[in-house]
């Protein structure tokens, strides 16, 4: 009897443990009104990066709390290796690593599916990161080869745990269907469980994960497009986590917060302003540079903020494998401006058409730009259009100047590629985001992106580089952290510096007291 009640006490004891778990939730407040893709290989907006990185894992997977390519570590795989020419690569997967639900166990079927799926223009948003491979190969059940055309600058970041590589469930999707949109299946450390529109996403812990059961049972992404209605939720302690503002004195009022940690983190948005070559008077390599030396940078710093905003480096964000941190920028000089305005034939100034977004922290950022260059004499005519509308017209090239902020994948080709490749030109058919017509550096960005020697490879960024700033293709302006904060309650686990994925990675370390 004695033996008998003791055992029914710990099975008490261990229900009781159990349901106390069930009961850790963790709540957080995304800036949207809903929910665009949770299908990996489309999901493309802000809201949507985040969920996806808990929901699943890649072949290897950035270190948690870094968005940097030299800290990737083994995921999916737990080993690979690369032929001479760096042409093959073979990926040793984990065994027994189990897909959410009853979807079994994942094997190089699922992960050459993922990629196939991944490279394919009709099912992915990032087909054309993968336009260099040859093959995707399901050697065993447990490896993987990709065979490549041509070497490929940084091959594992397209393995990674961030847009097309992640690994998805081939039974699932082929089940799910249209509905794997909101009905994603993934190897990660949560699971889905319910989505309501315009509301939330719900996921729930996977206790069969392959690192460990996470200590969070729960977690709820909530959707509040409303700024002051998330800010309220956080501060009353309705959230958890919370997608803070790009604002130095939000940040400044939850930094007094007793209860929360604001968290600043890369990757930054690069705020460059292209200029169009290929229109008058801008064709004029003097009048490119009377606007760089007319803008000044550390005004534009001390008006967005220290603590969220850092000068540019290059044309290329800092920190990214091949920027060059050391590029030589045009400096402050307005008489200089001024000067060379009128060797080009224009003493008496400048009347430039600016194409630009209602946004108001865009809008503001150029309207300091308008400030800036009329001392120089150069006038910006700006024409305020809807944010969408901004989107269309600056890609059939009607603007003169386009003020436009972006991250990237983190190594220089992928942002030379798209921004200053001629074959990137807007109005082209291969266009992409090149609005200055740039076409100075196409030599060394295309030699880059097939050398396989490192350093030669850096070398040729650092030349590309140089050149654009000479020929001022643009001029890069500051680049603008990502702000998160997050209550004393919550700890991740790790030192969150940073995320690809736009937001914090949730992992099974991560806890909630």
């Amino acid at each position: 009897m004695r033996r008998y009640l003791l055992a029914a006490t710990a099975v008490l004891l261990a229900s009781s443990v159990a349901m106390a778990r069930a009961e850790t939730t963790l709540t957080v407040g995304m800036a949207a009104a809903d929910v665009g893709q949770l299908d990996p290989d489309r999901a493309t907006t802000t809201q949507d990066l985040p969920v996806v990185s808990w929901i699943f894992n890649g072949l290897v997977r950035f270190r948690p709390g870094s968005a940097s390519l030299e800290a990737l570590e083994p995921d999916l795989a737990q080993s690979w290796e690369k032929s001479a020419d760096g042409l093959t690569w073979t990926f040793h997967l984990r065994h027994g690593v189990k897909f959410h639900g009853t979807w079994g166990e994942m094997t190089s079927e699922d992960v050459v599916y993922s990629l196939q799926r991944a490279a394919d223009p009709a099912r992915s948003a990032f087909a054309g990161d993968y336009a260099a491979v040859a093959a995707f190969e399901a050697v065993d059940p447990y490896t993987v080869r990709i065979v490549l055309k041509q070497p490929v600058a940084a091959l594992l970041g397209l393995v990674a745990n961030y847009h097309g590589g992640n690994i998805v469930s081939k039974k699932a999707v082929e089940a799910e269907g249209a509905d794997f949109r909101v009905k994603p299946v993934g190897t990660g450390p949560f699971a889905f469980s319910e989505y309501r529109s315009n509301e939330s996403v719900t996921l729930v812990a996977n206790t069969a994960y392959f690192r460990g059961a996470p200590k969070i049972d729960k977690v709820i992404y909530r959707f509040i497009p409303a700024d002051a209605a998330r800010d309220l939720a956080f501060a009353s302690g309705e959230l958890d986590i919370v997608y803070g503002r790009q604002d130095e004195r939000w940040v400044e009022r939850f930094s007094k917060q007793a209860d929360a940690v604001v968290d600043i983190v890369r990757p930054a948005e690069l705020s460059l302003l292209h200029i169009n070559e290929a229109q008058k008077p801008l064709d004029d390599i003097r009048v490119r540079q009377a606007i760089a030396y007319a803008v000044n940078r550390p005004q534009m710093i001390a008006f967005k903020g220290a603590r969220t905003s850092v000068p540019a480096v290059s044309v290329v964000p800092a920190g990214y494998v091949g920027t060059d941190e050391q590029a030589t920028l045009y400096p402050h000089d307005v008489a200089k401006a001024k000067a060379l305005l009128a060797e080009a034939g224009y003493p008496n100034g400048v009347t430039i058409k600016v194409i630009q977004t209602s946004l108001p922290a865009m809008l503001s950022t150029v309207q300091i730009l308008q400030s800036q260059l009329k001392e120089a004499g150069i006038t910006l005519d700006l024409n305020v259009v809807d944010h969408q509308s901004f989107h269309a017209e600056i890609r059939k090239d009607l603007s003169g100047l386009v003020y436009y902020s972006a991250a990237r994948f983190p190594v220089a080709d992928i942002y030379l590629q798209q921004f200053f490749n001629s074959r990137a030109t807007v109005g082209t058919p291969t266009a992409i985001t090149n609005f200055s017509h740039c076409a100075v550096a196409d030599k060394e960005i295309n030699a880059a992106a097939i050398e396989p020697d490192e350093a030669k490879q850096k070398a040729l960024w650092k030349t590309a580089q140089q050149k654009i700033i000479t020929d001022v293709c643009a001029v890069p302006l500051y680049e603008q952290l990502q702000v998160w904060a997050h209550n004393k309650r919550v700890d991740y686990g790790y030192k969150f510096e940073g995320a690809l994925q736009l937001g914090p990675l949730l992992t099974e370390a991560t806890t909630r007291k």
